[in-house]
């Protein structure tokens, strides 16, 4: 996959962008706050993924603006096609691909597949279970769009059932209606927990292989899905009627203490994900090596998995990630990914290895500065 266009203008502090990306590195440099980041984040949200910096949407128009538009033009294996993303202040947003206006996001999860590096990735390892999770879903999500069918409709079961589970503390008769909620909860956590565990079991071996290679075959990292409702012999089995009522039978079960909490304690919204090295926690006893190494081969993991599966590769987004790393972590990263179209960012493009050669973007208040831009590094 290659983009081979790209037009954004009025994105936060972006404007008049206009570039043919080179067909492997995009070296996008400047000075801190000029608009690096915004660049690739401005790529990234027609992937059909929320930003991976966390921003709304209501802040992507530049504060003192009244309309962004970010546009694309990629080149898969059998088209090419035209991805649009725009918003006036105080309106609706727009998406159209290839002509045709889209309801929602989700479409573009089928066409546009990109990876991000960023510097907190590292939250993957020592933060909350909820990122643990997200990780998966969306590493899920890209091979097998479906996946985030079923995780938008087991969060929104999960809000009205815990609005349901206030009003019962005041209504006793509403009691019985949980029952409704818990069988869709059933039909819809199954199917998640058991494509968890499959992508978990994929992950972790690639993981471990590159690991070691980048601890110099020193130490192993393993990943293991701990599923809230299975324990993992259950998964032995097919994901059917039988491994619905487990489920279903586990929500029954904590129904008397969600009802005096409010909250629903049992399912996929309880599960996690351990990341561990020689069998100890990378969270809790991890060095900040360790951990940055361990994202860092997670997000590769992901990346080889989308290869392999989809017969294409990605689009690698660097943030400020490169030139922290040692040369030999960087040569680790540039022998993966050598093959794939790459837009990083850094200050200092004398501190990529020589290897990495492409077109140089200079940010500059917003924009490509032109009187400062270098065609080819």
């Amino acid at each position: 996959m290659l983009i081979t266009h790209v037009q954004i203008d009025g994105f936060k502090n972006l404007s008049d962008i206009f570039f043919t990306p080179d067909k492997k590195y995009n070296i996008i440099t400047g000075a801190n706050a000029q608009g690096k980041t915004n660049l690739i984040e401005a790529i990234w949200i027609l992937s059909g993924c929320r930003s991976f910096r966390g921003s709304k949407e209501k802040d992507y128009i530049c504060l003192n603006g009244n309309k962004m538009s970010t546009k694309i033009k990629i080149l898969d294996n059998t088209r090419e096609q035209k991805i649009e993303f725009e918003m006036i202040r105080n309106s609706n947003r727009k998406i159209i691909l290839n002509g045709v206006k889209q309801k929602n996001t989700r479409s573009l999860f089928d066409i546009f597949k990109c990876i991000a590096f960023i510097p907190d990735d590292t939250d993957i390892i020592k933060g909350t279970p909820e990122k643990r999770r997200n990780f998966i879903d969306m590493a899920i999500s890209q091979i097998n769009p479906n996946f985030i069918t079923h995780i938008n409709k087991i969060n929104a079961i999960i809000n009205q059932r815990n609005a349901l589970l206030k009003s019962v503390t005041q209504e006793k008769n509403q009691v019985n209606s949980l029952e409704i909620w818990d069988r869709q909860a059933a039909n819809e956590g199954a199917i998640i927990s058991y494509m968890r565990n499959g992508y978990v079991e994929k992950i972790s071996k690639i993981c471990n292989r590159l690991y070691k290679t980048i601890s110099g075959g020193n130490e192993e990292l393993k990943l293991e899905y701990k599923s809230n409702v299975y324990k993992p012999s259950d998964f032995n089995i097919p994901c059917d009627t039988e491994a619905i009522e487990k489920y279903f039978k586990k929500l029954r079960e904590s129904q008397d203490y969600d009802i005096r909490t409010g909250l629903t304690h049992t399912g996929v919204n309880r599960d996690e994900i351990l990341i561990k090295i020689n069998g100890i926690s990378a969270k809790d006893y991890g060095s900040q090596g360790q951990i940055k190494s361990a994202a860092l081969v997670m997000k590769l993991a992901q990346a080889e998995i989308f290869t392999k599966k989809s017969k294409e590769s990605p689009i690698i987004f660097l943030d400020d990630v490169m030139g922290e790393l040692d040369e030999s972590r960087q040569r680790f990263i540039f022998d993966i990914i050598k093959d794939m179209q790459v837009f990083l960012t850094t200050p200092n493009e004398n501190a990529l290895l020589p290897e990495i050669k492409g077109k140089i973007l200079h940010m500059d208040g917003g924009k490509i500065n032109e009187n400062d831009l270098s065609p080819h590094r």
